[in-house]
């Protein structure tokens, strides 16, 4: 196998174990560090990252997390929490080195780990698997690698959508297409609603298919109005039909109004409400450079009712980024999103699309959960959506070409 294999082989790999345990991403992404390493040639890597509109951003985040880490105090968890800032940036970095067809090669891994885990579900309901540790969070909703299952799976029907919405008109056996790509958007939008429950996801998956339209027909406002009119028609009727999703968000809205009372409980919503209120107080208190990179935690302890001390994350990364590391943090953190979101807005064709859908993903991941601090999410989501945006970046072949008429490439 040559060396250039090598770096397509680990990066098809690492797609294909993303629904897998965390340890297996961890070997993923060291796997295809070595192999870019040995397999060069890194001065045409480098080249693509000296060129990226990515690389700045990445580099602020990088680079006041050490600015900080130099200049402020430490604490028990400072050792974790720079780990787990250098390993954000690499999981960045990493797609962006790739060159166009080793990219295409992890997504390709992604959908066939997909398709094994969908396939594991299937038999562990017909026939019953053995509970494994290799599937066991695609067969029990448990913690945040299940969370992490359930986001791919909002991705993958995000995409099959945002893909079906772009087939051309002329395209052989057309309407079979479209059934078989909406009815992979219904299946993902049935397992993070019933197999997999995560309201995160499913809130995802609908702001990914409402960001498609909006990216297809910007310039078409009646198209753009039906098209949201349908989107949100169907996604209504799907939460009709599943009284446990409308139970969930019923709870989340209880949950939210007991806490504001003073309530205090283990509930997903309350957890957040305090979270939130008191990550965004340390952020007002040490605006510039927050209270230090590992700090989140023990001043966690201080402020959280004693309940609500076994957490080790606010479940936001902007906040987290903000109170440890002050606003300029939170705005690194959030630098990284917008120029990753108007890459994928400036390229209209489909390659755009799906880029910005899978940003739209992480953004609302990001926004609710620790979708990059927690390595059960920030090893596997991440990665996949940085292939879709260095995939936007790239020339595309396959995908440029199918884009609506009238709508040019920008880049």
């Amino acid at each position: 196998m040559s060396r250039h294999t090598w770096v397509r082989t680990c990066a098809f790999l690492w797609g294909a174990v993303v629904f897998m345990p965390v340890g297996l991403n961890y070997a993923g992404a060291v796997f295809l560090i070595i192999a870019m390493l040995a397999g060069g040639p890194l001065p045409e890597r480098l080249d693509r990252l000296r060129t990226h509109p990515l690389r700045w951003p990445i580099a602020a985040f990088l680079l006041w997390t050490l600015a900080v880490l130099a200049f402020g105090p430490r604490y028990p968890g400072t050792p974790v929490e720079l780990g787990h800032g250098l390993r954000i940036a690499t999981t960045m970095v990493l797609p962006i080195l790739l060159s166009d067809e080793e990219a295409a090669w992890g997504l390709r891994g992604f959908f066939a780990g997909a398709l094994l885990a969908l396939t594991v579900m299937l038999l562990t309901c017909a026939f019953g698997l053995p509970d494994l540790p290799l599937w066991h969070n695609l067969t029990t909703m448990k913690g945040n690698k299940s969370i992490n299952d359930a986001l791919l799976f909002a991705l993958l029907g995000a995409s099959a959508a945002t893909w079906a919405l772009a087939l051309p008109r002329t395209t052989p056996k057309r309407l079979a297409w479209l059934a078989a790509a909406f009815a992979a958007t219904l299946g993902c939008a049935v397992i993070v609603t019933l197999a997999l429950p995560s309201r995160t996801s499913l809130i995802a998956l609908f702001v990914a298919v409402l960001g498609a339209c909006v990216h297809q027909w910007r310039l078409r406002l009646r198209a753009l109005a039906v098209s949201l009119c349908v989107v949100m028609i169907a996604a209504g009727g799907l939460i009709s039909q599943a009284p446990s999703a409308q139970e969930k968000f019923k709870l989340g809205v209880q949950e939210i109004e007991a806490a504001q009372a003073g309530a205090v409980s283990e509930g997903s919503w309350v957890v957040r409400f305090y979270m939130y209120r008191e990550t965004s107080r340390m952020m007002i208190e040490r605006p510039w450079a927050g209270w230090g990179v590992g700090s989140w935690t023990s001043e966690w302890h201080r402020r959280a009712p004693s309940l609500l001390h076994d957490y080790n994350m606010p479940h936001n990364d902007f906040l987290w980024m903000g109170s440890q590391t002050g606003v300029p943090g939170l705005l690194a953190l959030a630098l990284v999103f917008a120029t990753g979101l108007g890459m994928a807005w400036r390229r209209a064709d489909l390659a755009g699309r799906l880029a910005f859908v899978a940003m739209l993903v992480l953004l609302v991941a990001t926004s609710v959960n620790s979708a990059n601090r927690d390595a059960a999410i920030g090893l596997s989501l991440p990665w996949i959506v940085f292939l879709y945006l260095r995939r936007a970046h790239g020339a595309s072949p396959a995908l440029a070409g199918d884009r609506p008429a009238g709508d040019p490439v920008r880049r």
